[in-house]
């Protein structure tokens, strides 16, 4: 709570930080903020070749939607994705690239992160206005939806806050952190149904039987949390129909102990950063 109460009193400071984190992010390209679709955009090209005529990967066509066009599917996965990486990626590293304004300037040091956060939410924003204009263009019907669509948007964006208050400080005592993570964030990219479709991991669990106290593999893939964050987006916007309503339980349950345990993490070391640095 102390820490909501600071970022607000901050509100301005917030603000400069966010417009400094958008503007700097692409400072000098050619392309500038445009470089936020083309990103994405190169990984979709790159993945529908790879998955779809390499590897051959058949999602499921949308439920009730009748979509079947992998390139849309793959974007509803690979966006929230790419988010929440960005996120993770820039608030972990917010506090060091900071190092001589926290020594200089008294303020609270969460505004680093959350600014880098809330930088993200807004190239975000716009990546998932172009994917509804394009589900529109293939006879998607996503709009009924878009309430709901906000709602998870803001609780993957808390989710991943959560996990940049706590990494940042991480990162701090231990700059090997995000050179880790490098290495985990691949690997969670290939746990979690973005380029292939659940269903393939629950057969292979099938055949397998339990291997964990009675726990299937499919049950151990499922305690992933960007798991049930891809199902529900992709629920909402290529099956337009309503998500299940576990998945969206756990995306709150996780969200709720990322928030508590990033929070608890910050604050108990926030006033020795600028000594650590």
């Amino acid at each position: 709570m102390r820490l909501v109460t600071e970022l607000f009193a901050s509100r301005e400071l917030l603000t400069n930080l966010t417009a400094r984190e958008i503007k700097g992010k692409y400072k000098r390209t050619a392309l500038g903020q445009l470089w936020s679709l083309v990103n994405p955009l190169a990984q979709m090209v790159i993945f529908t070749a790879v998955f779809q005529f390499v590897v051959r990967v058949e999602p499921d066509v949308g439920d009730p939607s009748g979509l079947d066009i992998f390139a849309v599917w793959l974007l509803c996965g690979l966006l929230p994705w790419a988010f929440f990486t960005n996120v993770v990626n820039g608030g972990m590293g917010s506090l060091v690239a900071n190092e001589n304004l926290i020594k200089k300037v008294h303020f609270p040091r969460a505004a680093l992160p959350v600014a880098t956060a809330a930088a993200a939410v807004v190239t975000w924003a716009t990546e998932m206005a172009v994917l509804l204009v394009v589900l529109l263009l293939v006879g998607g019907r996503p709009l009924l939806y878009v309430p709901l669509v906000l709602v998870a948007m803001a609780v993957l964006a808390l989710f991943a806050l959560g996990f940049a208050l706590a990494l940042s400080v991480l990162n701090v005592y231990f700059r090997d952190t995000q050179h880790f993570m490098g290495i985990i964030l691949q690997a969670w990219f290939y746990l979690t149904p973005i380029v292939y479709p659940a269903h393939l991991v629950a057969e292979e669990s099938a055949k397998l039987g339990p291997v964990l106290g009675g726990l299937t593999v499919y049950d151990l893939y499922r305690l992933n949390p960007m798991e049930r964050f891809v199902e529900v987006f992709r629920s909402l916007l290529y099956d337009n129909t309503l998500p299940p309503l576990d998945a969206v339980l756990a995306c709150l349950a996780w969200t709720v102990v990322s928030l508590v345990a990033g929070s608890w993490v910050f604050t108990r070391n926030e006033k020795r950063l600028a000594e650590v640095l």
